[in-house]
């Protein structure tokens, strides 16, 4: 068994898929409409889904934005260095609202991103 994917909803699926594309540097695997139902499907990742986990954005038509709620804590994404990472996500107009540095109580180095739609991206060095 394994992790297919993780399904976010976002408001404004282009603005989404460039954030995730653009700023994080995943690929957009497919996007497929469903007009019967009125929304939007894309799935993202950094490989193809035979190997990797995907992130699948579900646009509904009819809804521009989401609470992001109290139940959903963040997805994590390893980078080669969380200090480089951050500095490029800025400068590519990215959110970080917790700067690169180690953990509270820990040495492990993160930092954490804002996505368009408020879901939180935990940046993670490699695990040594």
């Amino acid at each position: 068994m394994r992790i297919l994917h993780t399904m976010l909803r976002v408001g404004n699926l282009q603005r989404s898929i460039a954030f995730y594309r653009d700023i994080l540097g995943m690929r957009l695997l497919r996007q497929k409409d469903y007009p019967d139902g009125r929304f939007t499907l894309a799935f993202m990742a950094y490989g193809d889904e035979s190997e990797c986990t995907a992130l699948e954005l579900t646009h509904n038509w009819d809804t521009s934005a989401y609470e992001p709620g109290d139940g959903f804590g963040h997805i994590a994404i390893e980078v080669d260095d969380v200090y480089q990472a951050c500095e490029r996500i800025t400068q590519q107009g990215g959110e970080v609202v917790r700067p690169a540095g180690p953990m509270k109580h820990g040495s492990t180095i993160l930092a954490f991103v804002k996505d368009p739609d408020g879901y939180m991206i935990e940046l993670l060095g490699p695990k040594t």
